[in-house]
């Protein structure tokens, strides 16, 4: 993090066991540390994982043979076949190395044998890191968007998904449909489920913050919706957790038998999932978010400006199937139109309630001198993106958004593109307004028309590389949905149909 913290108290019962046993953060790991720690815990076995084209977690996994076939793996990686990684890869020439990125280790919480798991960087033959790789686009941009702002982003994620189950008796402790919200159980049945999804999540490095059921409840097809946030984290490191997380939910979901979908939507008239992503600034160390006042600063509005200004074109990394768009104008708190609001739940970009005003509340309730937090509240203040969900690919999605806020905060125009889209939470001023309110993309043809039209931009300076958008643009239009919502309106069964294809894509 941005604000400088006593690392001690960060290490004092850290979950992550790696943290405890080596009295350090992840990001000081060294090669001898991560040695020491497989000699001190008996591991056996090394995995590196690395995320392809897909953004899902793959595996290349080592016997350790001796000391100095450890070090050769820690230090040179391995070769893999980048043509079976992404799609425009030449498979005569796909030869390209991954090599560990030691912040990333974590034991391997399914495997019966001691294994540690690390996360990879791909590189070329040349020794550079792969210029098309999700993972580096991602460090590129945000590289770009200090050395031009000297701003720090922090993002966190909101993971939502389903849990699908058999139903043994429906009249037991039901839960009414979309009122799932924060329930407990006995009216939620996978509770225990998810309490253990949470730990482990803990227990790879994540920060996570809390988890939750959710509003959706399908309870005649036996499907239960629920929530895991995070704690705000570097974009890189943030992007690296939610792939684990991922990874970590389906693997659990295996061991109880059920399946869990990151689906964007599953039902016409029941809650879809998203994956919002709030972010915060720093500069020198101080947030950018609030004036002195505790106000949202004009810096936080000139952010809040290049997310509307590229808000259509980011579907293109953060919506990326078709049934994306069944989500979008749902009218259950997925946002449509291209404006931002305090508090309101509809708007793309919403500014959540911050404590900068609240004073010390727990003091009025609980006996005792309670610390006054205030000094710390500035730094809680976020902006929250609600457009992407399970499907994006989020080294690019947060990409993108550094691309977006690097133009929010170099450019005149964001200040005043955020004060013509301001909805306040009553809707007076959308209905005032509502024929300048741009919409979103409906379906993946019209997101892939916006990034065509706002490609320049990525591409500045190599963030990201023409390849790269070529390829997300063959994918979008290979869909062929430009009628979506017109081929499906009212048919329940070609809905059906067309959602079971994307159950556990991404």
């Amino acid at each position: 993090m941005v604000i400088q913290q006593n690392e001690s108290t960060l290490i004092s019962l850290n979950p992550n066991p790696l943290v405890t046993h080596l009295g350090k953060l992840p990001k000081d790991f060294t090669k001898e540390d991560i040695i020491k720690f497989v000699k001190d815990k008996n591991i056996k076995m090394i995995n590196l994982c690395h995320v392809g084209e897909d953004g899902r977690l793959k595996s290349l996994s080592f016997v350790i043979n001796n000391e100095k076939h450890l070090n050769e793996i820690l230090e040179m990686g391995e070769r893999v076949d980048g043509s079976s990684l992404f799609l425009y890869i030449n498979w005569e020439a796909s030869d390209l190395y991954v090599v560990p990125k030691y912040r990333t280790a974590f034991i391997n919480p399914f495997n019966e044998t001691p294994t540690l798991n690390l996360l990879c960087a791909y590189f070329d033959k040349n020794g550079n890191q792969l210029d098309i790789a999700p993972e580096n686009i991602l460090r590129k941009a945000q590289e770009k968007l200090f050395r031009n702002t000297r701003v720090t982003v922090e993002a966190l994620g909101e993971l939502e998904f389903y849990i699908a189950f058999r139903q043994e008796r429906k009249d037991l402790y039901p839960c009414e449909p979309e009122k799932g919200y924060h329930e407990s159980s006995p009216f939620v049945k996978w509770e225990n489920l998810r309490n253990e999804i949470l730990n482990i999540i803990a227990e790879t490095g994540a920060k996570v913050k809390y988890g939750h059921a959710e509003v959706g409840n399908i309870p005649d097809n036996g499907m239960e919706q629920h929530e895991i946030e995070f704690s705000l984290e570097p974009l890189e490191d943030m992007a690296d957790h939610i792939i684990i997380a991922k990874w970590i939910i389906r693997n659990i979901g295996a061991k109880y038998g059920v399946n869990i979908t990151f689906a964007p939507k599953l039902k016409v008239g029941h809650a879809g999932s998203g994956l919002h992503i709030h972010i915060r600034g720093y500069k020198n160390g101080k947030s950018i978010m609030t004036d002195s006042d505790g106000k949202l600063s004009d810096k936080a509005k000139k952010m809040i400006g290049g997310l509307l200004k590229f808000a259509p074109s980011l579907t293109a990394f953060g919506n990326t199937v078709p049934i994306s768009y069944l989500r979008h104008g749902s009218h259950q708190e997925a946002p449509t139109g291209v404006y931002w609001g305090y508090g309101n739940r509809s708007a793309l970009v919403r500014v959540p309630l911050g404590w900068t005003a609240a004073g010390n509340m727990a003091e009025k309730i609980n006996p005792g001198k309670i610390g006054n937090p205030a000094n710390t509240n500035e730094y809680r203040q976020t902006i929250e993106l609600r457009t992407p969900d399970g499907s994006a690919n989020i080294y690019l999605l947060l990409a993108g958004i550094a691309v977006a806020v690097e133009y929010g905060l170099t450019n005149k125009e964001s200040i005043k593109l955020a004060e013509d889209l301001y909805v306040d939470a009553l809707g007076e001023k959308k209905r005032k307004n509502s024929n300048r309110l741009r919409m979103l993309p409906q379906s993946c043809y019209e997101s892939a028309k916006y990034l065509e039209k706002d490609r320049k931009y990525y591409e500045k300076g190599n963030a990201f590389p023409e390849q790269t958008i070529n390829g997300i643009l063959k994918k979008l239009y290979g869909y062929k949905d430009k009628r979506l919502k017109e081929t499906l309106m009212n048919d329940i069964d070609k809905t059906n149909e067309l959602i079971e294809q994307y159950l556990h894509f991404g």
